[in-house]
């Protein structure tokens, strides 16, 4: 009985628990956020062969973020991350305008998957800070992002070296969460 009210409790009070895939193409900037977060600083990074996984907690939800390496080669591997996924998050090079294209076919072939249909999107514009990074309305449209009529989604402005954004980002998935009960 005891451990019925601890289990209880815990839902109520406790801290709740998020499992977060985040993808996007190479030099994206997925490791830069990755660590921007979890330790509150910049830290030198390398392409990313295999995944990093850490926990970021943030207003009682403990984040459990899966950052896959981005490159072409390994991308066919991102399906074996998605079971239990409850959150995407895509991260695009702002500054990127040559491989936007490419960015969105990966995430519509990503959004297609069935194990992910339920899981929210958040789209990290990342490199806001460079001076030819697209605006978010131009990235929405190039995404497609509003033709998901059928899932919960944002787009959030962000510079991981600086941690513009971030934060923001992570708000809208715990609010979200908290809303459409998805813990």
């Amino acid at each position: 009985m005891g451990l019925v009210v601890s289990k209880l409790l815990d839902r109520l009070w406790g801290k709740k628990e998020m499992r977060i895939l985040m993808v996007g193409l190479d030099a994206a900037g997925k490791t830069t956020i990755l660590y921007k977060l979890k330790l509150g600083e910049i830290v030198t990074t390398i392409p990313t062969i295999g995944f990093n996984v850490e926990t970021v907690e943030y207003k009682n939800i403990q984040f459990t973020v899966w950052d896959v390496g981005g490159q072409d080669k390994i991308r066919p591997l991102w399906r074996h991350y998605f079971q239990n996924t409850q959150g995407i998050i895509f991260v695009v090079d702002s500054n990127d305008r040559d491989r936007i294209v490419e960015a969105r076919e990966e995430l519509q072939r990503m959004l297609n998957e069935d194990e992910l249909r339920d899981a929210l999107l958040l789209v990290f514009a990342n490199k806001q800070d460079l001076p030819n990074a697209m605006s978010i309305a131009e990235i929405t449209q190039q995404l497609g992002l509003q033709s998901l009529t059928r899932r919960a989604w944002y787009i959030q402005s962000t510079c991981a070296t600086t941690g513009d954004g971030l934060y923001e980002g992570l708000e809208w998935l715990a609010e979200t969460l908290r809303k459409t009960g998805r813990d």
